[in-house]
């Protein structure tokens, strides 16, 4: 079994900048293999693809994001982190930290990020 926990979330002004953390731990072969993800689910929409830094070809962003989010990863910590600069209302959401291992996903219970106008 596979555990996700994010923190860092809470409320930043518009403009501001915060750091999400996730580290993952459980029985995962090894970390260095499996893509590590951000998504959210923002008022009234469902869950969406944030970021993604996969094992082996880089990384990978939303539009809505990129540019203003970094995500990256140390594999020696098993730990995933979303660096959220120039930050919007819009990106208010809960923010789940996600991986992959042989078809199987594992999300975390999320970290709520608030960004007041």
């Amino acid at each position: 079994q596979v555990q996700l926990v994010e923190s860092g979330g809470g409320l930043v002004q518009a403009g501001g900048s915060l750091r999400l953390t996730c580290v993952v731990s459980g029985t995962i072969e090894s970390i260095s293999t499996v893509p590590l993800g951000w998504h959210r689910q923002t008022p009234g929409k469902q869950r969406e693809f944030v970021a993604l830094a996969s094992a082996v070809d880089g990384n990978t962003y939303s539009g809505a994001v990129k540019g203003r989010f970094t995500i990256t990863r140390d594999n020696a910590k098993s730990t995933v982190y979303l660096d959220m600069k120039n930050l919007k209302p819009e990106d208010t959401g809960v923010y789940y930290c996600v991986t992959n291992e042989r078809g199987v996903s594992s999300w975390g219970q999320g970290t709520l990020v608030t960004v007041s106008s």
